[in-house]
């Protein structure tokens, strides 16, 4: 884990701050500001609440899947568009609803960030098909913000779990990112947090860490985990500044998750009593 102030100054440190890792669903609000920041979310006339289900790793509850069946309906598309696939809701809930129902991209907990993506081929003049290859213009038009965010020239990249490409980066550049994602330098980033802020449930859902962080923050952070037990956060501190944070758990399991990142944020004291208090459960 590496925490870092808002001059870049190591905060906390935990293992290697270099160690490589991939980046997995932590990149979805820098994926969703592509399509901001090319018009796309403006094009197909997203609200911020779709907006923040492009950032989302969903459960797939009732109001995930009508959200991402409205975004594809704003863009005249169908569900055989979507090609991230279909896996069991991470709600139990929602898994029985769909045991019943059946199972569908919808479900799928990347299904906001597949329709952002089907908004930014719209927007490019491109064939939507394929949108997931890593040589299509809208992983072309990702990678190239991904550049412009972070300075580098290149990335090595795997294939994510929904069958998109997505980089491998430093622990010290994932904390740098989230630095930036929170410092309101780039409108487009800003558009993404915003939609995170406001709408925490549609960011993760119930029992989850990143609906209730977001929603203790009100504002003043967010967090986003990743498959394998990557996280990226970012909380605007009176004395750090912007704070960006990056853990990984190296086991890929998620188990360790919340604990460590509670442990980190008492251990440096960035959490408000009251933010604290509404997080409590996660501590133990």
């Amino acid at each position: 884990a590496l925490a870092i102030d808002e001059d870049g100054k190591t905060i906390f440190s935990a293992g290697d701050p270099d160690y490589t890792t991939c980046f997995r669903s932590s990149l979805k609000p820098f994926q969703a500001s592509a399509s901001i920041l090319a018009g796309a979310t403006e094009s197909a006339g997203f609200t911020s609440e779709e907006i923040a289900l492009m950032c989302a790793s969903h459960n797939g509850e009732a109001i995930h899947v009508e959200t991402a069946k409205g975004m594809i309906e704003k863009l005249g598309l169908n569900v055989s568009h979507i090609e991230c696939g279909t896996h069991v809701p991470y709600d139990e809930e929602a898994q029985n609803k769909a045991r019943q129902n059946g199972f569908t991209p919808f479900h799928n907990n990347c299904s906001g960030k597949h329709s952002g993506m089907l908004a930014l081929a719209q927007k490019l003049g491109v064939d939507t098909k394929d949108y997931i290859a890593y040589k299509h213009p809208v992983q072309t038009t990702i990678f190239e913000q991904l550049k412009r965010l972070t300075g580098k020239s290149t990335f090595p990249y795997g294939i994510d779990g929904c069958s998109a490409p997505t980089p491998f980066l430093t622990l010290k550049e994932i904390s740098e990112l989230f630095q930036t994602f929170g410092s309101e330098k780039f409108p487009e980033l800003t558009t993404a947090y915003n939609a995170m802020v406001k709408h925490p449930y549609l960011t993760a859902g119930k029992n989850r860490f990143d609906t209730d962080f977001n929603k203790a923050l009100n504002g003043r952070g967010i967090t986003k985990v990743g498959g394998e037990a990557i996280r990226g956060m970012v909380i605007k501190t009176v004395k750090y500044g912007v704070v960006g944070i990056a853990q990984k758990i190296l086991d890929g399991n998620q188990r360790a998750n919340e604990v460590a990142i509670m442990t980190i944020l008492n251990h440096l004291n960035l959490l408000h009593p009251k933010e604290k208090d509404q997080l409590h459960q996660y501590e133990i």
